[in-house]
This record gives C-alpha cells, structure tokens and sequence, in this order.
C-alpha cells in the first residue's frame, strides 16, 4: 500500500452546462494533510447532509481505478478527478474491509462506509456516463473516521493495525447499500460489522424496518 497523491479545497461555484453549483470536487494537490476528527485542515464540503462529518472525515479513491476509466472514456483523468483526500495503490474496495484500522503517518484512521456517487463526478469531469459506471461498479471510493490526528504525507507508510472482520469488504458494503435495497440477509450481515458509520447503520435500519414490519390492515 503506497500514497499517490494527497488534495484538499474549499467549496467554490461551478457553471455547469445552464445550472451554477457549488462543491468541493475541484480539490488541489498538496504534500501534507492535517487531519482532524471533525474534518481535515484547509478542506470543506459543500452539501453537509451527504458530505463530511466524523465519519466521512477523510476519501480515499483507489489510484487503479484511474486507469480502468481512462480506457472506458477514451482520456485522461488527473487527479483528483474524484474529489477524493488521497489516493493510494493496493487499496481498492475488493481489498479493504469495513472497520479495517490504519496506521497513515502520525494519524490512526478507521474505514467506515464506502462513497455514495452523486452527479456531481459526471459534471466535474464532464462525462454524462461517469456516474452511471461508478455505480454500476462499486469502485466508489470510501471514507475512513480520524481515531488520533495528525499529519500524513506523500512519504507516509501506510500500516494496517487491525482487521476486525474479513467477510464484508467495502466493496460488498457498498453493493448491499446500492444494489440490494431489498436483502434481509445482507442487511442483517452488515449491520453487525464493527465501524459501520451512523449513516449507513440508519439506512440499513429504515431499510430493514420497512421490509419486516407488519402491513396493518
């Protein structure tokens, strides 16, 4: 497992086709990342209900992901071109399992849901179809919560400390959550996994809710 690249940004507007925005996407390169619990030092998030928080403190989008892309798109994609914090190799969903504790650095980080795509990476890199892949794939990219702060840079070893469970990767995580909307059993497993953020816990839950409460009638 290697650093490829660390970003960060504020939000800023976009002019999107007829529509201005604003996000975080467009974030810059640096050497080194602060990394807080609440959120990382000199980045930000546009729409608070569906970015950051503890639990989405930091993005990782796995570098091999990159080269898969350009040969669907037929171009280049620099990075960030996923609006991700750092971006690394060997680190893909299929690798990395929910829970999963790394040493980055000074920083102990923990994986806690994978990325919910939103339109926003087919707008950013102006490719209608983007979105559609991504979620049709799963390579989504996740997120990790901060356990102690720190500074992480490009030289910084990352260390797995701890495994807390092997049968949900993020990849399985993430296609419970966006393909099977209506699997009891798949819901029950990953609601037991250690580390799973609010977020996803609650989906799960009203998912679940739904699915097994009694019909009145």
């Amino acid at each position: 497992m290697r650093i490829v690249s660390l970003s960060k940004g504020k939000p800023r507007d976009y002019q999107w086709k007829e529509k201005r925005e604003t996000s975080a996407i467009g974030k810059t390169p640096v050497k080194e990342l602060f990394l807080k619990k609440e959120a990382i030092a000199g980045d930000g998030v546009a729409n608070t209900d569906f970015h950051g928080g503890k639990d989405r403190a930091l993005c990782l989008y796995p570098y091999e992901h990159y080269e898969k892309w350009q040969k669907v798109f037929n171009r280049t994609f620099m990075l960030p071109s996923f609006g991700e914090n750092i971006s690394a190799i060997n680190m893909t969903e299929k690798d990395i399992y929910i829970g999963d504790v790394f040493a980055i650095g000074e920083t102990i980080v923990e994986v806690t849901q994978g990325r919910v795509p939103c339109s926003t990476i087919s707008k950013f890199n102006g490719e209608d179809q983007l979105l559609k892949t991504v979620f049709q794939s799963n390579h989504t990219g996740y997120f990790f919560r901060v356990l102690k702060e720190g500074t992480i840079n490009l030289q910084s070893e990352i260390q797995l400390v701890e495994r807390k469970q092997s049968e949900l990767s993020v990849w399985d995580a993430t296609d419970t959550i966006l393909h099977k909307p209506k699997d009891i059993a798949a819901m029950e497993k990953l609601l037991k996994v250690p580390g799973l953020s609010q977020e996803w816990t609650e989906i799960l839950e009203k998912r679940f809710k739904k699915l097994t409460e009694p019909i009145d009638n």
